[in-house]
Protein backbone atom coordinates (compact mmCIF):
# COMPACT_ATOMS: atom_id res chain seq x y z
CA UNK A 1 0.00 0.00 0.00
CA UNK A 2 2.93 2.39 1.05
CA UNK A 3 5.19 2.18 -2.16
CA UNK A 4 1.97 2.10 -4.24
CA UNK A 5 1.03 5.74 -2.96
CA UNK A 6 4.78 7.53 -2.33
CA UNK A 7 4.40 8.06 -6.83
CA UNK A 8 1.17 9.68 -6.00
CA UNK A 9 2.69 12.47 -3.68
CA UNK A 10 5.58 12.89 -5.72
CA UNK A 11 3.29 14.00 -8.75
CA UNK A 12 1.67 16.26 -6.42
CA UNK A 13 4.94 18.25 -5.71
CA UNK A 14 6.12 19.20 -8.74
CA UNK A 15 3.59 21.70 -9.84
CA UNK A 16 3.67 22.44 -6.21
CA UNK A 17 7.17 23.55 -6.36
CA UNK A 18 6.93 25.25 -9.48
CA UNK A 19 4.22 27.16 -7.85
CA UNK A 20 6.71 28.64 -5.15
CA UNK A 21 9.19 29.29 -7.72
CA UNK A 22 6.77 31.23 -9.77
CA UNK A 23 5.51 32.94 -6.69
CA UNK A 24 9.59 33.30 -5.05
CA UNK A 25 10.09 35.07 -9.20
CA UNK A 26 7.20 37.22 -8.88
CA UNK A 27 7.91 38.27 -5.30
CA UNK A 28 11.72 39.28 -6.70
CA UNK A 29 10.19 41.08 -9.90
CA UNK A 30 7.51 43.49 -7.34
CA UNK A 31 10.82 43.84 -4.83
CA UNK A 32 13.29 44.96 -8.07
CA UNK A 33 10.36 47.15 -9.47
CA UNK A 34 10.73 51.09 -8.57
CA UNK A 35 7.81 53.16 -8.42
CA UNK A 36 5.40 54.36 -11.14
CA UNK A 37 5.91 57.94 -12.37
CA UNK A 38 3.49 59.68 -14.54
CA UNK A 39 3.97 62.29 -17.05
CA UNK A 40 2.57 64.69 -19.12
CA UNK A 41 3.33 65.46 -22.50
CA UNK A 42 1.72 67.75 -25.53
CA UNK A 43 1.69 65.13 -27.44
CA UNK A 44 3.14 61.18 -27.94
CA UNK A 45 4.96 61.65 -30.92
CA UNK A 46 7.52 59.14 -30.97
CA UNK A 47 6.34 57.31 -27.85
CA UNK A 48 5.19 53.27 -27.97
CA UNK A 49 4.31 51.31 -24.56
CA UNK A 50 6.69 48.31 -23.91
CA UNK A 51 9.15 49.97 -26.26
CA UNK A 52 10.44 53.38 -25.20
CA UNK A 53 12.71 53.57 -22.51
CA UNK A 54 13.42 56.24 -20.26
CA UNK A 55 17.56 56.98 -19.96
CA UNK A 56 19.78 58.44 -17.89
CA UNK A 57 23.42 59.11 -19.08
CA UNK A 58 22.44 56.66 -21.95
CA UNK A 59 21.38 54.07 -19.01
CA UNK A 60 18.01 51.66 -19.29
CA UNK A 61 16.27 53.21 -15.96
CA UNK A 62 12.72 52.14 -17.06
CA UNK A 63 10.02 51.86 -19.47
CA UNK A 64 7.24 53.42 -20.83
CA UNK A 65 3.86 50.89 -19.62
CA UNK A 66 1.01 52.82 -20.95
CA UNK A 67 -0.22 55.95 -22.61
CA UNK A 68 -3.93 57.69 -22.25
CA UNK A 69 -5.52 61.01 -22.32
CA UNK A 70 -6.01 63.66 -19.79
CA UNK A 71 -9.39 64.16 -18.59
CA UNK A 72 -10.01 67.27 -20.44
CA UNK A 73 -8.08 65.83 -23.55
CA UNK A 74 -5.29 68.42 -23.53
CA UNK A 75 -2.30 66.41 -23.04
CA UNK A 76 -1.45 63.04 -22.96
CA UNK A 77 -0.47 60.90 -19.79
CA UNK A 78 2.62 58.61 -20.11
CA UNK A 79 2.73 55.71 -17.48
CA UNK A 80 6.33 54.63 -17.00
CA UNK A 81 7.85 51.86 -14.70
CA UNK A 82 11.39 52.59 -13.09
CA UNK A 83 13.39 50.06 -11.89
CA UNK A 84 14.09 49.97 -7.96
CA UNK A 85 17.27 51.38 -8.84
CA UNK A 86 16.03 54.24 -10.31
CA UNK A 87 13.36 55.23 -7.47
CA UNK A 88 15.50 58.08 -6.53
CA UNK A 89 14.68 59.90 -9.53
CA UNK A 90 11.39 60.09 -8.21
CA UNK A 91 11.52 63.17 -6.38
CA UNK A 92 10.20 66.96 -7.25
CA UNK A 93 12.79 68.91 -9.00
CA UNK A 94 13.54 65.33 -11.21
CA UNK A 95 12.84 66.69 -15.01
CA UNK A 96 11.57 64.44 -17.62
CA UNK A 97 11.55 65.46 -21.84
CA UNK A 98 10.97 63.49 -25.26
CA UNK A 99 14.54 62.78 -27.14
CA UNK A 100 14.18 63.23 -30.84
CA UNK A 101 15.79 64.59 -33.76
CA UNK A 102 16.20 68.31 -33.19
CA UNK A 103 18.18 71.37 -34.64
CA UNK A 104 18.26 74.75 -32.86
CA UNK A 105 20.45 77.39 -31.70
CA UNK A 106 22.50 75.25 -29.62
CA UNK A 107 23.09 73.09 -32.43
CA UNK A 108 21.50 69.64 -33.62
CA UNK A 109 21.07 67.27 -31.16
CA UNK A 110 19.34 63.36 -30.82
CA UNK A 111 20.12 62.08 -33.86
CA UNK A 112 20.75 58.51 -32.44
CA UNK A 113 17.19 58.56 -32.33
CA UNK A 114 16.66 58.11 -35.59
CA UNK A 115 17.51 54.33 -36.04
CA UNK A 116 17.05 53.78 -32.10
CA UNK A 117 13.55 55.49 -31.75
CA UNK A 118 12.56 58.33 -29.47
CA UNK A 119 13.37 57.86 -25.68
CA UNK A 120 12.64 59.85 -22.48
CA UNK A 121 15.37 61.84 -21.28
CA UNK A 122 15.61 62.29 -17.10
CA UNK A 123 17.41 64.39 -15.07
CA UNK A 124 18.03 63.96 -11.65
CA UNK A 125 16.83 66.43 -9.18
CA UNK A 126 18.09 67.28 -5.61
CA UNK A 127 14.76 67.06 -3.85
CA UNK A 128 14.03 64.68 -1.18
CA UNK A 129 10.69 65.22 -1.48
CA UNK A 130 8.74 62.33 -3.59
CA UNK A 131 6.30 62.40 -6.29
CA UNK A 132 4.95 60.71 -8.71
CA UNK A 133 3.38 63.47 -11.41
CA UNK A 134 5.66 65.26 -13.68
CA UNK A 135 4.79 67.72 -16.26
CA UNK A 136 7.43 66.93 -19.12
CA UNK A 137 9.63 69.52 -20.94
CA UNK A 138 8.92 70.34 -24.55
CA UNK A 139 12.52 70.82 -25.26
CA UNK A 140 15.72 69.13 -23.65
CA UNK A 141 17.11 71.88 -20.97
CA UNK A 142 20.30 73.81 -21.57
CA UNK A 143 21.73 72.25 -17.94
CA UNK A 144 21.68 69.22 -16.18
CA UNK A 145 22.03 68.89 -12.72
CA UNK A 146 25.63 67.23 -13.05
CA UNK A 147 27.02 69.91 -15.34
CA UNK A 148 29.04 71.63 -12.60
CA UNK A 149 28.90 75.87 -12.62
CA UNK A 150 26.71 78.91 -11.40
CA UNK A 151 23.23 80.23 -12.20
CA UNK A 152 23.01 84.00 -12.88
CA UNK A 153 19.83 86.16 -13.51
CA UNK A 154 20.15 89.36 -15.65
CA UNK A 155 17.48 92.36 -16.12
CA UNK A 156 17.29 93.94 -19.23
CA UNK A 157 14.31 95.99 -21.42
CA UNK A 158 14.40 93.98 -24.34
CA UNK A 159 15.09 90.09 -25.19
CA UNK A 160 16.82 91.59 -28.20
CA UNK A 161 17.65 87.95 -30.08
CA UNK A 162 18.89 85.93 -26.94
CA UNK A 163 16.84 82.12 -27.02
CA UNK A 164 17.27 79.31 -25.07
CA UNK A 165 20.66 78.06 -26.01
CA UNK A 166 22.08 81.27 -26.68
CA UNK A 167 26.01 81.27 -25.85
CA UNK A 168 27.56 83.37 -22.77
CA UNK A 169 30.95 84.95 -24.06
CA UNK A 170 33.87 86.35 -22.08
CA UNK A 171 36.42 88.05 -24.03
CA UNK A 172 35.10 86.50 -27.08
CA UNK A 173 35.25 82.85 -25.65
CA UNK A 174 31.91 81.21 -24.61
CA UNK A 175 31.78 80.26 -21.32
CA UNK A 176 28.03 79.44 -20.87
CA UNK A 177 24.65 78.96 -22.33
CA UNK A 178 21.11 81.25 -21.60
CA UNK A 179 19.12 78.86 -19.64
CA UNK A 180 15.68 80.37 -19.71
CA UNK A 181 13.67 83.85 -19.82
CA UNK A 182 10.48 85.41 -19.39
CA UNK A 183 8.88 88.50 -19.25
CA UNK A 184 8.67 90.76 -15.88
CA UNK A 185 5.28 91.39 -13.63
CA UNK A 186 4.95 94.90 -14.86
CA UNK A 187 5.96 94.21 -18.83
CA UNK A 188 8.62 96.62 -18.67
CA UNK A 189 11.34 94.52 -19.13
CA UNK A 190 12.79 90.93 -19.42
CA UNK A 191 14.43 88.91 -16.96
CA UNK A 192 16.75 86.09 -18.43
CA UNK A 193 18.34 83.18 -16.19
CA UNK A 194 21.86 82.18 -17.59
CA UNK A 195 24.94 79.41 -16.75
CA UNK A 196 28.34 80.04 -16.83
CA UNK A 197 30.27 76.65 -16.72
CA UNK A 198 32.87 75.74 -13.94
CA UNK A 199 36.03 77.47 -14.04
CA UNK A 200 35.29 80.18 -15.99
CA UNK A 201 32.45 81.12 -13.04
CA UNK A 202 35.43 82.49 -11.27
CA UNK A 203 35.57 85.43 -13.71
CA UNK A 204 31.81 86.31 -12.68
CA UNK A 205 32.14 89.44 -9.83
CA UNK A 206 30.40 91.76 -8.42
CA UNK A 207 31.40 94.71 -10.91
CA UNK A 208 30.70 92.20 -13.84
CA UNK A 209 28.92 93.74 -16.55
CA UNK A 210 26.89 92.15 -19.31
CA UNK A 211 25.38 93.41 -22.68
CA UNK A 212 23.59 92.15 -25.98
CA UNK A 213 26.55 90.54 -28.09
CA UNK A 214 24.30 89.92 -31.30
CA UNK A 215 24.58 93.01 -32.66
CA UNK A 216 27.47 94.66 -35.27
CA UNK A 217 29.43 97.23 -33.56
CA UNK A 218 30.25 99.46 -36.34
CA UNK A 219 32.67 102.79 -35.27
CA UNK A 220 34.38 105.16 -37.56
CA UNK A 221 36.24 108.12 -35.73
CA UNK A 222 39.01 109.41 -35.24
CA UNK A 223 40.78 106.49 -35.43
CA UNK A 224 39.83 105.08 -38.60
CA UNK A 225 36.75 102.43 -39.24
CA UNK A 226 36.31 99.71 -37.01
CA UNK A 227 34.10 96.66 -36.97
CA UNK A 228 33.64 94.81 -33.33
CA UNK A 229 31.51 91.43 -33.48
CA UNK A 230 31.63 88.26 -31.65
CA UNK A 231 31.07 85.19 -33.82
CA UNK A 232 29.05 84.70 -36.54
CA UNK A 233 26.42 82.08 -35.32
CA UNK A 234 26.20 85.04 -32.15
CA UNK A 235 25.35 88.13 -34.68
CA UNK A 236 22.78 85.74 -36.38
CA UNK A 237 21.14 83.54 -33.20
CA UNK A 238 22.00 86.25 -30.85
CA UNK A 239 23.63 86.07 -27.76
CA UNK A 240 25.57 87.67 -24.19
CA UNK A 241 28.52 88.79 -23.42
CA UNK A 242 30.33 90.15 -20.09
CA UNK A 243 33.15 91.39 -18.64
CA UNK A 244 35.03 93.77 -15.80
CA UNK A 245 34.82 97.61 -16.35
CA UNK A 246 37.69 99.95 -17.12
CA UNK A 247 40.16 101.01 -15.91
CA UNK A 248 42.06 97.64 -14.48
CA UNK A 249 39.61 95.18 -15.48
CA UNK A 250 40.48 93.07 -12.84
CA UNK A 251 38.47 89.99 -11.64
CA UNK A 252 37.28 90.90 -7.72
CA UNK A 253 35.59 88.45 -5.56
CA UNK A 254 33.23 85.82 -7.68
CA UNK A 255 29.77 86.46 -7.75
CA UNK A 256 27.46 83.92 -5.78
CA UNK A 257 24.93 81.50 -7.26
CA UNK A 258 22.04 83.24 -7.95
CA UNK A 259 23.46 86.80 -8.24
CA UNK A 260 21.43 89.43 -10.19
CA UNK A 261 22.89 92.03 -12.85
CA UNK A 262 21.50 94.40 -15.64
CA UNK A 263 21.58 93.78 -18.79
CA UNK A 264 22.83 96.49 -21.39
CA UNK A 265 21.87 96.99 -24.86
CA UNK A 266 25.26 97.23 -25.98
CA UNK A 267 29.04 96.81 -24.42
CA UNK A 268 29.57 101.04 -24.95
CA UNK A 269 26.37 100.99 -22.06
CA UNK A 270 27.47 98.53 -19.98
CA UNK A 271 31.08 99.92 -19.99
CA UNK A 272 29.72 103.46 -18.63
CA UNK A 273 30.25 104.77 -15.55
CA UNK A 274 27.17 104.49 -13.24
CA UNK A 275 24.68 107.24 -14.05
CA UNK A 276 22.90 107.59 -10.68
CA UNK A 277 19.20 108.66 -10.47
CA UNK A 278 18.02 110.41 -13.69
CA UNK A 279 16.51 113.39 -14.05
CA UNK A 280 13.36 114.31 -15.70
CA UNK A 281 13.57 117.02 -17.68
CA UNK A 282 11.02 118.59 -20.70
CA UNK A 283 11.73 121.12 -23.60
CA UNK A 284 9.19 122.53 -25.22
CA UNK A 285 10.17 123.34 -29.10
CA UNK A 286 8.54 125.36 -32.19
CA UNK A 287 9.68 123.72 -34.48
CA UNK A 288 8.80 120.27 -36.44
CA UNK A 289 10.52 117.24 -34.24
CA UNK A 290 10.92 115.29 -37.82
CA UNK A 291 13.37 113.04 -37.96
CA UNK A 292 13.63 113.08 -33.71
CA UNK A 293 12.96 109.65 -31.96
CA UNK A 294 12.54 108.03 -28.84
CA UNK A 295 16.20 107.00 -27.30
CA UNK A 296 17.77 109.75 -28.97
CA UNK A 297 20.51 111.28 -27.31
CA UNK A 298 20.67 114.29 -25.35
CA UNK A 299 24.26 115.59 -25.96
CA UNK A 300 26.06 118.36 -24.01
CA UNK A 301 29.49 119.39 -25.57
CA UNK A 302 29.91 116.13 -27.09
CA UNK A 303 28.95 114.13 -23.09
CA UNK A 304 25.79 111.99 -23.90
CA UNK A 305 23.63 113.37 -20.81
CA UNK A 306 20.77 111.43 -21.08
CA UNK A 307 18.17 110.06 -24.17
CA UNK A 308 14.87 111.28 -25.19
CA UNK A 309 11.64 109.60 -23.51
CA UNK A 310 8.89 110.86 -24.65
CA UNK A 311 7.48 113.23 -27.93
CA UNK A 312 3.87 114.34 -27.73
CA UNK A 313 2.19 117.87 -29.30
CA UNK A 314 -0.03 120.33 -27.30
CA UNK A 315 -1.97 123.36 -28.69
CA UNK A 316 -1.85 126.87 -26.51
CA UNK A 317 -5.14 128.27 -26.62
CA UNK A 318 -4.04 131.83 -25.44
CA UNK A 319 -1.30 131.94 -28.70
CA UNK A 320 -2.85 129.88 -31.01
CA UNK A 321 -0.19 128.34 -31.61
CA UNK A 322 1.33 124.27 -31.33
CA UNK A 323 3.91 123.69 -28.97
CA UNK A 324 6.28 119.85 -29.09
CA UNK A 325 7.29 119.02 -25.87
CA UNK A 326 9.90 116.45 -25.61
CA UNK A 327 10.20 114.86 -22.28
CA UNK A 328 14.21 113.65 -21.31
CA UNK A 329 15.95 111.63 -18.84
CA UNK A 330 18.90 113.61 -18.15
CA UNK A 331 21.65 112.08 -15.91
CA UNK A 332 24.07 114.83 -14.03
CA UNK A 333 26.63 112.30 -12.49
CA UNK A 334 27.84 112.14 -16.12
CA UNK A 335 29.25 115.37 -15.85
CA UNK A 336 32.33 114.32 -14.23
CA UNK A 337 33.89 113.17 -10.93
CA UNK A 338 34.62 116.02 -9.71
CA UNK A 339 30.42 117.34 -10.22
CA UNK A 340 29.56 114.08 -8.73
CA UNK A 341 31.59 114.74 -5.50
CA UNK A 342 30.10 118.50 -4.94
CA UNK A 343 26.86 117.42 -5.75
CA UNK A 344 27.11 115.10 -3.10
CA UNK A 345 27.74 117.38 -0.43
CA UNK A 346 25.47 120.31 -1.92
CA UNK A 347 22.29 121.71 -0.44
CA UNK A 348 19.45 121.39 -3.19
CA UNK A 349 19.01 124.94 -3.14
CA UNK A 350 22.49 125.48 -3.96
CA UNK A 351 21.63 123.15 -6.80
CA UNK A 352 18.59 125.12 -7.80
CA UNK A 353 20.40 128.46 -7.90
CA UNK A 354 23.22 126.97 -10.17
CA UNK A 355 20.85 125.67 -12.78
CA UNK A 356 19.37 129.31 -12.74
CA UNK A 357 22.05 130.68 -12.93
CA UNK A 358 23.53 128.89 -16.37
CA UNK A 359 20.07 129.31 -17.67
CA UNK A 360 20.83 132.71 -17.04
CA UNK A 361 23.99 132.71 -19.02
CA UNK A 362 22.19 131.17 -22.07
CA UNK A 363 21.79 127.40 -20.91
CA UNK A 364 18.89 125.96 -23.93
CA UNK A 365 18.19 123.30 -25.37
CA UNK A 366 18.55 123.09 -28.89
CA UNK A 367 17.74 120.56 -31.96
CA UNK A 368 20.56 119.67 -34.09
CA UNK A 369 20.86 117.25 -37.04
CA UNK A 370 23.80 113.77 -36.08
CA UNK A 371 23.41 112.21 -39.53
CA UNK A 372 23.05 114.28 -42.66
CA UNK A 373 22.19 110.83 -44.62
CA UNK A 374 19.01 109.71 -42.51
CA UNK A 375 18.46 113.52 -41.26
CA UNK A 376 18.46 111.79 -37.32
CA UNK A 377 17.97 114.66 -35.13
CA UNK A 378 19.29 115.11 -31.30
CA UNK A 379 18.81 117.57 -28.59
CA UNK A 380 21.87 119.37 -27.82
CA UNK A 381 22.47 121.75 -24.47
CA UNK A 382 24.77 124.25 -24.85
CA UNK A 383 25.47 127.92 -24.17
CA UNK A 384 23.59 130.86 -25.80
CA UNK A 385 24.88 134.13 -24.10
CA UNK A 386 22.80 135.91 -26.70
CA UNK A 387 19.60 134.32 -26.27
CA UNK A 388 16.93 135.82 -24.57
CA UNK A 389 16.63 135.86 -20.97
CA UNK A 390 14.00 133.48 -19.49
CA UNK A 391 12.90 132.89 -15.93
CA UNK A 392 12.43 129.03 -14.94
CA UNK A 393 9.88 127.46 -12.44
CA UNK A 394 11.85 125.06 -10.44
CA UNK A 395 9.02 124.34 -8.58
CA UNK A 396 7.13 122.26 -11.73
CA UNK A 397 7.93 118.69 -11.79
CA UNK A 398 8.99 117.83 -14.43
CA UNK A 399 11.79 120.90 -14.83
CA UNK A 400 10.70 122.92 -18.19
CA UNK A 401 14.52 124.38 -19.79
CA UNK A 402 14.39 126.98 -22.62
CA UNK A 403 15.13 125.94 -25.99
CA UNK A 404 16.23 128.10 -28.96
CA UNK A 405 15.59 127.53 -32.56
CA UNK A 406 17.79 125.36 -34.86
CA UNK A 407 20.46 127.52 -37.17
CA UNK A 408 19.38 125.78 -40.11
CA UNK A 409 15.62 126.56 -39.88
CA UNK A 410 16.26 130.06 -38.29
CA UNK A 411 17.90 130.62 -42.06
CA UNK A 412 14.95 129.16 -43.31
CA UNK A 413 12.68 131.43 -41.77
CA UNK A 414 14.94 134.18 -43.25
CA UNK A 415 15.04 133.38 -46.65
CA UNK A 416 11.81 132.71 -46.10
CA UNK A 417 11.06 135.94 -45.11
CA UNK A 418 13.61 137.60 -47.73
CA UNK A 419 11.38 135.74 -50.42
CA UNK A 420 7.80 137.25 -49.39
CA UNK A 421 9.68 140.59 -49.91
CA UNK A 422 10.77 139.77 -53.17
CA UNK A 423 7.21 139.06 -53.61
CA UNK A 424 6.03 142.38 -52.98
CA UNK A 425 8.76 143.86 -55.56
CA UNK A 426 6.65 145.48 -58.49
CA UNK A 427 8.99 143.46 -61.17
CA UNK A 428 6.10 143.88 -63.93
CA UNK A 429 6.29 147.59 -63.37
CA UNK A 430 10.02 147.88 -63.46
CA UNK A 431 10.51 145.65 -66.23
CA UNK A 432 7.47 147.96 -68.21
CA UNK A 433 9.30 151.45 -67.22
CA UNK A 434 12.87 149.57 -68.23
CA UNK A 435 11.52 148.60 -71.36
CA UNK A 436 10.27 151.97 -72.11
CA UNK A 437 13.63 153.20 -70.95
CA UNK A 438 15.59 150.12 -73.75
CA UNK A 439 13.49 152.23 -76.16
CA UNK A 440 14.77 155.58 -75.60
CA UNK A 441 18.34 154.53 -75.76
CA UNK A 442 17.85 152.54 -78.79
CA UNK A 443 15.75 156.24 -80.64
CA UNK A 444 19.00 158.22 -78.87
CA UNK A 445 21.47 156.10 -80.69
CA UNK A 446 19.81 156.61 -84.30
CA UNK A 447 19.82 159.71 -83.97
CA UNK A 448 23.40 159.95 -83.00
CA UNK A 449 24.21 157.60 -85.71
CA UNK A 450 22.32 160.50 -88.27
CA UNK A 451 23.22 163.62 -87.24
CA UNK A 452 25.94 163.20 -85.17
CA UNK A 453 28.38 160.88 -86.98
CA UNK A 454 28.91 162.75 -90.07
CA UNK A 455 30.04 166.14 -88.22
CA UNK A 456 32.73 163.26 -85.71
CA UNK A 457 33.78 162.02 -89.22
CA UNK A 458 34.57 165.47 -90.95
CA UNK A 459 36.53 166.96 -87.68
CA UNK A 460 38.32 163.57 -87.64
CA UNK A 461 39.45 164.54 -91.41
CA UNK A 462 40.77 167.91 -90.04
CA UNK A 463 42.76 166.44 -87.63
CA UNK A 464 44.02 163.83 -89.41
CA UNK A 465 45.61 166.72 -91.90
CA UNK A 466 46.54 168.68 -89.28
CA UNK A 467 48.80 165.60 -87.65
CA UNK A 468 49.68 165.15 -91.44
CA UNK A 469 51.14 168.77 -91.38
CA UNK A 470 52.63 168.84 -87.89
CA UNK A 471 54.56 165.30 -89.32
CA UNK A 472 56.17 166.68 -92.34
CA UNK A 473 57.20 169.99 -90.18
CA UNK A 474 59.37 167.57 -87.69
CA UNK A 475 60.41 165.27 -90.24
CA UNK A 476 64.82 165.65 -90.26
CA UNK A 477 65.27 166.32 -93.97
CA UNK A 478 62.13 169.84 -93.69
CA UNK A 479 63.92 173.52 -94.14
CA UNK A 480 62.73 174.17 -90.79
CA UNK A 481 65.06 171.90 -89.06
CA UNK A 482 67.30 173.03 -91.04
CA UNK A 483 67.45 176.48 -89.89
CA UNK A 484 67.13 175.21 -86.33
CA UNK A 485 70.19 173.56 -86.90
CA UNK A 486 72.29 176.44 -88.11
CA UNK A 487 70.72 178.68 -85.43
CA UNK A 488 72.28 176.32 -82.77
CA UNK A 489 75.41 176.26 -84.09
CA UNK A 490 75.79 180.20 -84.96
CA UNK A 491 74.95 180.25 -80.88
CA UNK A 492 77.41 177.93 -79.59
CA UNK A 493 79.93 180.08 -81.78
CA UNK A 494 79.08 182.70 -79.94
CA UNK A 495 79.01 181.59 -76.74
CA UNK A 496 82.83 180.15 -76.94
CA UNK A 497 83.65 183.59 -78.09
CA UNK A 498 82.18 185.18 -74.53
CA UNK A 499 83.76 182.50 -72.99
CA UNK A 500 87.33 183.47 -74.15
CA UNK A 501 86.45 186.77 -73.58
CA UNK A 502 85.49 186.75 -69.89
CA UNK A 503 89.08 184.29 -69.55
CA UNK A 504 91.19 187.01 -70.94
CA UNK A 505 89.58 189.93 -68.68
CA UNK A 506 90.50 187.76 -65.64
CA UNK A 507 93.33 187.42 -66.67
CA UNK A 508 94.61 191.23 -67.94
CA UNK A 509 91.71 193.57 -66.44
CA UNK A 510 93.46 196.58 -66.91
CA UNK A 511 92.61 196.05 -70.63
CA UNK A 512 89.00 197.63 -69.97
CA UNK A 513 90.69 200.84 -69.13
CA UNK A 514 93.59 201.02 -71.61
CA UNK A 515 93.07 198.37 -73.87
CA UNK A 516 94.67 195.54 -75.13
CA UNK A 517 98.22 195.34 -74.91
CA UNK A 518 100.39 195.16 -78.13
CA UNK A 519 102.37 191.98 -78.55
Amino acid sequence: MFSRRTPSSLIWFVPLAAALICIALAVESLIARGPTVTISFVSAEGLEPGKTKLRYRNLDIGSVKAIRLSRDHSRVLVDTQLTDTAKQFAVEDSRFWVVRPRIGTSGVSGLETVLSGAYIGVDLGRSRERRSQFVGLETPPIVTSNRNGRRYVLHGTSLGSIDIGSPVYYRHAQVGQVMGFSLDRDGHGVTIDVFVDAPYDRYVDLKSRWWHASGVDLQLDSRGFRLNTQSLATVLAGGIAFQQPPPNQSVGEAAQDGAAFSLADDEADAMRAPDGPAAPVVMKFDQSLRGLSVGAAVDFHGIELGYVTAIDVEYDPKRGEFKMPVTMSLFPDRLGLRYRESAAHRDPEEGKALLRKLVARGLRGQLRTGNLLTNQRYVALDMFPNAHPVAIDMTRTPLELPTVPNTLEELQVQIADIAKKLDQVPFAEISANLNNTLRSAVSLFDELNTELVPQVRSTLQAAQQTFSTAQATLQQDAPLQADVREALRQLNRTLQTLNQLADYLKQHPESLLGGKARD
